[in-house]
């Protein structure tokens, strides 16, 4: 890939927003990248596995899927470039994937390999900043999540639950959960969960099939 292509691309994620002509050329230059094309259907990472780099997507779209701990029922969204998986995965007490990815199109993906990621953490300030403002605004995400005002009704709890298990809260989920599944984790009734399910098909805002609720996008549930 040329360099000022790689450049524009590098430019697309926030860990190189910032940067100087001069730095990103160095990073181009001399930091080891890896350049991957993957065709439709295959999978890329199965939750568990060690992550040992970041992964840039730069074309194409990811089928994201995430399991209960339990694997009582799982998520499944889709995720465009650019787009950069997990990247708090590199360091902390689990550096394992949380979630599964498979090419839905034909996939792009720059790597550079965690040893790498510590050399421009060493040598490029700006680089390092970024990275330590992600993990930050991570963290002050979570943090809050506690102090929300907690939803009343049943469908606040519901959308609450779909967003809250999605790890981008827009466009197209999918989750695979048993209606009953479902209540218990509202705690409520399967009759009264069924019935606002319901309500949300009528008005549009989901199909329901057996075991699976399709969401076409979720953003609509908060209007």
């Amino acid at each position: 890939m040329p360099s000022l292509h790689l450049y524009d691309k590098l430019l697309q994620f926030t860990l190189f927003q910032g940067m100087s002509h001069a730095d990103l050329m160095e990073v181009v230059t001399h930091t080891k990248i890896g350049f991957h094309k993957f065709p439709a259907g295959k999978r890329l990472v199965v939750v568990g596995e060690p992550c040992t780099r970041l992964a840039f997507l730069i074309n194409g779209t990811l089928k994201v899927e995430c399991f209960a701990d339990n694997h009582a029922y799982r998520v499944t969204e889709r995720l465009t470039a650019p787009y950069l998986p997990e990247p708090e995965r590199l360091f902390g007490i689990h550096q394992q994937y949380k979630y599964t990815y498979t090419a839905l199109t034909d996939v792009n993906l720059i790597t550079i390999d965690k040893q790498e990621v510590m050399l421009l953490l060493e040598t490029q300030l700006v680089f390092r900043l970024n990275m330590l403002n992600l993990m930050a605004t991570e963290t002050q995400r979570l943090l809050h999540h506690p102090w929300r005002t907690c939803p009343k009704s049943l469908r606040e709890r519901m959308i609450h639950f779909f967003f809250a298990h999605c790890q981008y809260p827009a466009g197209p989920k999918t989750f695979h959960i048993l209606m009953q599944q479902l209540a218990d984790n509202l705690n409520d009734s399967r009759l009264d969960v069924s019935k606002e399910l319901n309500q949300l098909q009528e008005e549009g805002m989901l199909t329901l099939h057996r075991g699976r609720i399709d969401i076409p996008m979720i953003e609509r549930l908060l209007m």
